[in-house]
């Protein structure tokens, strides 16, 4: 019977979850609304959480302030779309417990998970019942309750993971949306697969192998020094050398527990400190004034191989002078776009943007990428056009990430950021800015054209699997064989006396005489409108529309 869980413990599951996840990915996908081919909810989910495990599974030790700590930046770090955004913050707030604490006790984990609950309403501005949300709230009321009757965790998870059960089984009567498609909310179902890897992970007694490859250790470690740049805004280094080296070979009388201690005798000396490995093979490195030292401990085990001495003060100068250099070249904005297909993202350099993000509907970018892009824009107010409405919450969520302020527009389409962007202003305050671009947006109308991933009656339309579908304000409004005769019912479904142009981007499943094409028949259906047709080279969706 399990009544607390120490710091390794919970190294593992979160491991387990990431893993347990991982493999269910594509299942949770397809629990999405609408029946296209990018139902990315699993997917997002997954690469949130994998940020977050990765980071937990990099920590120097097993200390719940340096675990807690790892969990909730990694998460945030990977957060993408609008799902994993809300996992984020719901590890975040989770992450605040844990790190006050040296055991976790079923009271204290379902403050963690009251907690995260909190903090996922907070970060959505209007919070709607039916989604994850109503499954964490639930799930951390009953863990409250079932925490004062149970010590024992197996007691106190199957209760949690019942009520989430439950919970996720009546989002269908909460959204209609749902219950007309004939799913449960896949971000709430993604929630509990989580909590059930973790649980797993408690009551497993199977050896789970998540032992990192050593070049994969490098590379993360890499992007952790990046991340602290970011934090620490080049302050004085602490230590001033980044030592790195394997050990191999070794000694006959080198022990399990040997490592151990050459990892505490590391922390000893420096910080950033990791040491994993066994008696085959250990892998080192730590920030340290004393390389000679750390060299001389690894010494007492075996040999010592494939060493690496950087100069972390001479690299920071170097930082500060790169960082001056941009501050004396700045503008007063920056444009930073999201866009999937080179000849949108075309687009949008043409119209100023300094850094446009691949990315979309297809695969959301994280916080993390939109807030590295913020930061390579000479700006210190940057405007973020995500151009998708599943990317704002982490657009959102940069700036958490960034010294820089920034703006963003909610464009939920290329149409809209498009639009919006024209509308851009240099000699213009932050403020007027915001209002026009906004204003901007308000004139634009879009549309979709991709196909449906399985059969489905929803918007009074009985879809079939591999049907043409257009879409328009997130409703499937057209269906049928033929891509361009679906595209002309969309446009048809669109289109009003105030709307004289229209935009056709194909993308890159398309030739440009079948674009050419169905611009023909526009053309001799709506002979007072100026019809373009662009090669967009968008992944998935045959056509994106756009009408003003």
């Amino acid at each position: 019977m399990q009544k607390s869980i120490n710091g390794a413990t919970f190294r593992k599951m979160v491991m387990v979850a990431n893993k347990i996840l991982d493999s269910n990915q594509k299942y949770i996908d397809s629990l999405n609304v609408f029946p296209v081919p990018d139902g990315d909810t699993g997917k997002n989910m997954s690469m949130t959480f994998k940020s977050a495990s990765t980071a937990v599974n990099e920590c120097a030790n097993n200390n719940f302030d340096t675990l807690g700590e790892a969990l909730g930046k990694g998460a945030l770090r990977g957060a993408r779309g609008n799902s994993g955004v809300i996992l984020s913050q719901i590890l975040r707030g989770m992450s605040n417990e844990i790190i006050l604490q040296t055991e976790l006790t079923t009271k204290s984990f379902a403050k963690a998970m009251k907690n995260g609950a909190q903090m996922a309403y907070k970060a959505v501005t209007i919070p709607k019942e039916g989604t994850i949300l109503t499954v964490i709230r639930v799930m951390a009321d009953v863990a409250e309750s079932s925490a004062k009757k149970h010590a024992d965790f197996e007691s106190f998870f199957e209760e949690v993971l019942n009520a989430g059960e439950q919970a996720l089984a009546q989002t269908p009567e909460l959204l209609p949306v749902l219950k007309a498609a004939g799913v449960v909310d896949a971000g709430g179902r993604g929630l509990l697969v989580i909590f059930t890897g973790l649980y797993k992970g408690l009551t497993s007694d199977e050896d789970f192998n998540f032992e990192i490859k050593p070049d994969d250790t490098a590379i993360q470690i890499q992007k952790n020094e990046e991340f602290h740049v970011n934090y620490q805004s080049l302050a004085e280094i602490q230590f001033g050398y980044c030592t790195e080296f394997m050990i191999i070979q070794m000694k006959p009388k080198t022990t399990e527990s040997d490592i151990d201690k050459l990892r505490e005798k590391l922390m000893q000396i420096g910080d950033c400190v990791i040491c994993i490995g066994d008696l085959s093979l250990v892998k080192v490195h730590v920030h340290t004034n004393e390389p000679n030292r750390a060299l001389g401990y690894a010494l007492e085990l075996g040999e010592i191989w494939n060493v690496k001495i950087d100069n972390m003060v001479q690299q920071n100068r170097e930082l500060k002078e790169k960082q001056l250099k941009e501050t004396q070249n700045t503008k007063p904005f920056g444009l930073v776009a999201v866009a999937s297909g080179k000849g949108i993202a075309d687009v949008f350099k043409d119209l100023g943007a300094d850094e446009v993000i691949e990315g979309g509907q297809t695969m959301n970018p994280s916080a993390d990428d939109i807030a590295k892009a913020v930061d390579r824009v000479p700006s210190e107010h940057v405007f973020v056009f995500p151009n998708n409405k599943n990317i704002i919450l982490a657009a959102e969520q940069a700036q958490n990430l960034t010294k820089k302020f920034i703006h963003v527009i909610p464009s939920v389409s290329i149409p809209e950021g498009i639009s919006g962007m024209l509308a851009f202003n240099s000699d213009g305050t932050v403020e007027e800015n915001i209002e026009a671009m906004k204003a901007s947006m308000e004139n634009v109308s879009s549309g979709a054209v991709t196909y449906a991933v399985r059969k489905t009656s929803i918007d009074g339309l009985n879809v079939e699997k591999d049907d043409i579908i257009g879409l328009t304000d997130s409703k499937i409004v057209a269906n049928g064989k033929d891509i361009n005769d679906t595209t002309a019912s969309l446009v048809e479904t669109m289109i009003s006396d105030d709307k004289v142009n229209i935009t056709l981007f194909y993308g890159n499943d398309l030739k440009e005489e079948v674009a050419n094409a169905l611009k023909e028949t526009l053309e001799k259906k709506y002979p007072d409108c100026e019809i373009t047709v662009i090669n967009g080279g968008q992944p998935v969706y045959y056509y994106l529309i756009s009408l003003e």
